[in-house]
């Protein structure tokens, strides 16, 4: 299993407009082959900051998902990202 979390950071006032745009990414990543979960979000606290979580099958079915990358629209509104991938051995119910 892949995990993919972190957080971008954009513009507070661009935040809105960021999470928008990302809403058919999400769409599209929920409905991928090997897509276990997918979430963009506000933060509560911090007013720039978006939190992402992935969660895939395997690194093919992320890697074919992600392809290019994000867009370059929605590149060029993140101010500095801190986005990690984890590869997971094993994992059970908290």
């Amino acid at each position: 299993m892949i995990i993919v979390s972190g957080r971008l950071y954009v513009r507070p006032e661009r935040r809105d407009a960021f999470l928008a745009a990302s809403l058919e990414a999400l769409k599209q990543a929920r409905s991928a082959a090997g897509c276990l979960d997918f979430v963009v979000a506000a933060d509560p606290i911090e007013p720039g900051r978006v939190n992402v979580y992935e969660q895939w099958v395997s690194e093919a079915a992320l890697a074919t998902f992600r392809g290019a990358g994000p867009s370059s629209e929605l590149s060029a509104e993140i101010l500095c990202a801190d986005v990690n991938r984890h590869h997971i051995k094993s994992s059970g119910p908290a």
